[in-house]
């Protein structure tokens, strides 16, 4: 296959189910008349993404900052968050809407996760919660995380975007912390277009979520909470559905491709590739690489080279969400509190990777970066 102007390729792309199997479905809702509002579909994938990803419940949301900002309400957090810098926008976002502090924390440069061992020092009488995230699906360190919450009393909330399936000997990993929240984006390994869920092994929180999620109706005439309108309809849950029955397919692609691009990068001067961790089932969401400085080409001149030959990767994340206006003038965003996030940023870009995506072209891709 010959990669010219004419054949894009992206980071990612959504991997379709069967559109037979798809247009079955929604003749079946249009029978039915219930698009939205927890229909047939909406709880039949809370079941099957509970037995799938091995945990007690499943809340499904329109999209995953709506659950973020929901998980946040639920839990009650108020005052400030330490969390990541090194994350998309809508880690930080959710606190913002729910007028909490952020508070970044800097991150490892082996797993691209918040740095456990710089967390304590962050505290203040005004801590509540902690907000980690599963960069790339790589697991956080959930004992240091863990311990440091109960010593001082603290919520902990994951951002799994990346992570969906991740699991470490066998077990969840969405099953640490107070609750973990997914992303069901199209550009993330499972997808239902848009939307995402919160994980929680606590059926009391649970109720409270979905009370949140629906205006906080608790039934026709009661209204317990000021909720929000953030449900998840009938079209999506159905997508997902058909989703689910290839995600295995999916990620053994992924796998092949992400082996492909290590054997043929990792002993390239300049260019660091990462291994998989032992014990973890990963789930190839991204195929992240640093450009260092002995690298002959600087990174953003590798993301242009690519860009030109309509191969689109992504330098995600770049810029620090600490950089961006809106938090720069957090004292937590300062240069001196983020040195190992800062060196990432300028260094990080993503390879195209998905179940889809040809032997033909990564070995294209690999060959414009090395030469």
């Amino acid at each position: 296959m010959i990669i010219n102007n004419n054949t894009p390729i992206f980071v990612t792309q959504p991997t379709l189910p069967s559109l037979d199997e798809f247009v079955k479905s929604l003749e079946e809702i249009w029978e039915s008349k219930w698009l939205t509002n927890n229909g047939k579909f909406h709880q039949e994938l809370e079941s099957e993404l509970c037995k799938y990803l091995g945990v007690k419940y499943c809340s499904l949301f329109s999209n995953g900052t709506l659950a973020l900002i929901v998980g946040l309400q639920s839990l009650r957090i108020t005052g400030e968050v330490i969390t990541t810098p090194y994350s998309f926008v809508a880690t930080t976002h959710s606190l913002h809407w729910n007028g909490i502090k952020p508070v970044f924390c800097d991150i490892n440069e082996h797993d691209f996760n918040i740095n456990p061992n710089k967390i304590e020092a962050l505290i203040t009488p005004q801590t509540t919660a902690i907000l980690p995230v599963h960069v790339y699906g790589n697991p956080c360190n959930f004992e240091k995380i863990g311990k440091i919450a109960d010593t001082y009393g603290l919520k902990v909330l994951y951002d799994a975007a990346h992570a969906f399936g991740v699991n470490i000997n066998g077990q969840s990993i969405l099953n640490n912390g107070d609750m973990s929240i997914l992303s069901f984006h199209a550009t993330k390994v499972f997808s239902t277009i848009e939307g995402g869920a919160i994980i929680t092994n606590d059926k009391k929180l649970k109720e409270r979520i979905d009370y949140l999620k629906n205006f906080g109706f608790a039934d026709e005439v009661t209204v317990v909470a000021p909720g929000i309108n953030a449900k998840m309809n009938e079209v999506q849950a159905a997508f997902g559905l058909l989703h689910l029955k290839n995600i295995e397919s999916e990620i053994l692609k992924r796998k092949a491709i992400a082996i492909t691009y290590r054997n043929q990068l990792e002993n390239i001067n300049g260019i660091k590739t990462y291994n998989d961790f032992e014990g973890v089932k990963h789930n190839y969401s991204y195929f992240p690489v640093l450009i260092q400085k002995d690298f002959h080409k600087t990174r953003n001149e590798v993301y242009q080279l690519l860009k030109e030959h309509n191969i689109f990767s992504r330098r995600y994340f770049y810029p620090l969400i600490s950089q961006f206006p809106t938090y720069k003038e957090l004292p937590s965003s300062s240069s001196n509190n983020l040195p190992i996030a800062e060196k990432i940023t300028e260094e990080i870009l993503c390879l195209p990777i998905y179940g889809d995506l040809k032997p033909e072209q990564v070995d294209k891709i690999v060959q414009l970066i090395i030469k």
